[in-house]
């Protein structure tokens, strides 16, 4: 390929998918039901049962006769990527049944039936609803092989770094014998690296750092997107000598693609440049003091349920009165106003231990919904310093954002995409109005044996634990593996002290422990072993629970409050009774979780309180907690098309000024 020609395929996006509205939707859903039931759980079933037939008829081949008929498909493949779906399916399931047999050959592992459907629906570019446990890991790798030979980029989206290394490493044997280069992509790689890495075949990497390195490359190659354009600059002579170090957009396959592709959705990565200026280390500071002399409902109203905060004009007197110390430039009316709500938003709705960490003497972002340190990212529009005056750590420089993108408005630019996850309910229609993905939900193997347990509510968190700690000790006396999700740092290490205090030894999964998340997974399900963990512990993560535990009821979780997206719940409760094997949950919850207080009236909360203790007062409860749940999920979905607007209005205003 020429130097021109590479340049060029820097640049080949899909153009998304224009939004419908209005009467446009319901087509649109008539649309997605059609393709739905072309491509549906039954033809599917059809096709995996015939290439079941076929890697049956494979299985006594030799080595050499298998790689000639690998030969064979992988060309048909390849010269396939024009034709209809219906006929280019039919070559992957073909080529599938060649792949599954190597698989069986190189790893061990011979795919199941309810693999081989899962492996077809992200060939036909759906995303399959896998159960946990099922082996969504071979999944992806034969999907990917498929993609792969197609000669065109093929990007695995992990759920952390962590995940990317070892998925990519797991089916390494599988890729090898495909004539398949797999690579993945770390937080720590520097651009040589990451450029070697994404001219492998198969890239495993994490929506954050597929993004990051798509803005740097557009940075890099002058903020043009359009190929065109940027091909007349160059042989125009005015192309820019930057190296991208993507080879382009083709395929996707998103491993939990509910998390990526739903909850991660309107989270912007921005990349950004430091911003000097010591006028705003002294501001915040500043600002961090009067916040701490303003009294709640006096000088201001905080909002729990939107994390917002209304000045009364009292509190607008205050400020004017004691922002006389700030710095010029910050004692205007609205910066001075500004500057002390972001004060007032880091004391009432970020938390240390939960929201963030202090490492170093720096704030560390906490991912809610993974649990996982969130390094160099910061906060915007001052919030950062604000945290970081609060906490009495060095103020770090305001950055100045360089270019910004959403994830969902990334993922759009991808010409095919398919998916993988064991939480697609609630979700289907917005993938399908989003990413043009329909949904395959895919039966189990095994029926399941997972025993869940009622929800105990208690009246506030000082009970809650109590009982949590009661429970913790019941089950450990027989011996049980057990598994305590919590939902913030600060959490964890608490309830660990309290086991310690009883000479109870743990272990903590949190991202103060990530180093060790490998070694501590891999001995969580032994007898009488206690894990404590975050949300760390709810995606990706296999606990082998060995036969003799299995016997006396296999690995119990324990939950201890509930997350704002039911889906995230399921998760966790994935971890338990995997591919048939026994498990039981018991989750817990308080009157005063975060998610209630922060989504649920007073009056109502009072309610809950005097209902509590009487015959049908838990399951009023379990109730409200299940509204607040939907109306989180609600809030959240409707953001998401905020920005969807916000990213489509930008595309066309950048197309009209001729940068794109």
């Amino acid at each position: 390929m020429t130097a021109l020609a590479r340049e060029y395929g820097h640049g080949l996006l899909a153009r998304p998918a224009r939004l419908a509205s209005g009467l446009d939707v319901l087509a649109d859903n008539l649309a997605g039901m059609i393709r739905r039931r072309r491509f549906g759980l039954k033809r599917l079933g059809q096709m995996a049962d015939a290439v079941m037939a076929a890697m049956e008829a494979l299985a006594p081949l030799s080595e050499e006769a298998l790689r000639q008929r690998m030969a064979a498909v992988s060309a048909d493949v390849g010269l396939a990527g024009r034709l209809p779906l219906r006929e280019r399916l039919d070559r992957d399931a073909a080529a599938l049944a060649v792949v599954g047999e190597v698989a069986a050959r190189a790893l061990g592992m011979r795919p199941y039936r309810v693999q081989l459907i899962g492996a077809l629906a992200i060939a036909s570019g759906n995303a399959a609803e896998l159960a946990t446990g099922e082996g969504k890991t071979l999944v992806v790798g034969l999907a990917a092989v498929l993609a792969a030979w197609t000669r065109r980029p093929c990007h695995v989206v992990t759920a952390n770094d962590y995940l990317a290394g070892r998925d990519a490493e797991l089916m390494r044997p599988l890729y090898d014998a495909c004539g398949v280069s797999v690579g993945h992509i770390a937080g720590t790689m520097d651009p040589p690296r990451r450029r070697w890495n994404y001219n492998c075949d198969v890239v495993y990497a994490t929506s954050q750092q597929l993004t990051a390195d798509f803005l740097r490359d557009q940075l890099a190659l002058g903020g043009i997107i359009d190929p065109d354009r940027r091909l007349i600059r160059r042989l125009g002579g005015e192309a820019t000598s930057a190296q991208p170090v993507m080879r382009g957009l083709h395929t996707a396959i998103v491993d939990e693609a509910d998390s990526v592709l739903i909850d991660e959705a309107a989270t912007p990565l921005i990349i950004a440049v430091p911003r000097q200026g010591k006028d705003l280390h002294e501001a915040s500071i500043i600002a961090d003091g009067i916040a701490r002399a303003l009294v709640t409902g006096v000088d201001y109203r905080p909002d729990e349920q939107a994390r917002l905060l209304e000045l009364t004009p009292a509190g607008e007197l205050r400020i004017e009165t004691l922002g006389r110390t700030l710095p010029p430039l910050w004692r205007g009316k609205a910066r001075r106003e500004e500057l002390v709500r972001q004060a007032l938003t880091a004391h009432h709705f970020y938390t240390r231990d939960h929201h963030y960490v202090i490492r170093d003497d720096k704030v560390v972002i906490v991912d809610d919904l993974t649990g996982r340190f969130m390094e160099d990212r910061s906060w915007s529009y001052g919030l950062h310093q604000a945290v970081e005056a609060k906490e009495g750590v060095p103020i770090t420089d305001q950055t100045a954002p360089q270019a910004r993108l959403s994830f969902q408005g990334f993922f759009r630019l991808y010409r095919r995409m398919g998916g993988v996850s064991g939480t697609l309910q609630r979700v289907e229609g917005e993938l399908w109005r989003v990413y043009r993905l329909g949904v395959v939900r895919v039966p189990r193997r095994l029926p399941s044996q997972r025993l869940h347990l009622p929800t105990r509510v208690l009246p506030d968190s000082a009970a809650k634990f109590d009982a949590v700690e009661a429970e913790i000790l019941r089950v450990h006396e027989t011996g049980r593996p057990i598994l305590v999700g919590t939902r913030a740092i600060g959490t964890s290490e608490a309830l660990a002290a309290r086991l310690a205090a009883r000479g109870i030894a743990c272990q903590v999964l949190n991202a103060l422990h990530e180093q060790e998340e490998a070694a501590i997974i891999a001995a969580a399900g032994g007898q009488g072993r206690i894990t404590i963990a975050t949300n760390m512990a709810g995606r990706g993560t296999d606990i082998r629970v060995p036969p003799d535990m299995l016997a006396l009821g296999g690995l119990h979780l324990i939950t201890t409050e509930a997350n704002e997206a039911q889906r995230v719940d399921w998760q966790l409760y994935g971890r338990v009774a995997r591919q048939g094997d026994p498990g039981s949950v018991q989750p817990f919850q308080s009157l005063d979780d975060p998610l209630l207080e922060q989504g649920a009236p007073v009056f109502l909360r009072k309610l809950l309180r005097q209902q509590l203790g009487r015959p049908l007062g838990g399951k009023l409860a379990l109730l409200t907690f299940a509204l607040v749940q939907r109306r989180a999920e609600a809030r959240a979905a409707a953001n998401r098309r905020q920005v969807l607007k916000m990213d489509d209005w930008q595309e066309k205003s950048l197309a009209f000024a001729g940068a794109k």
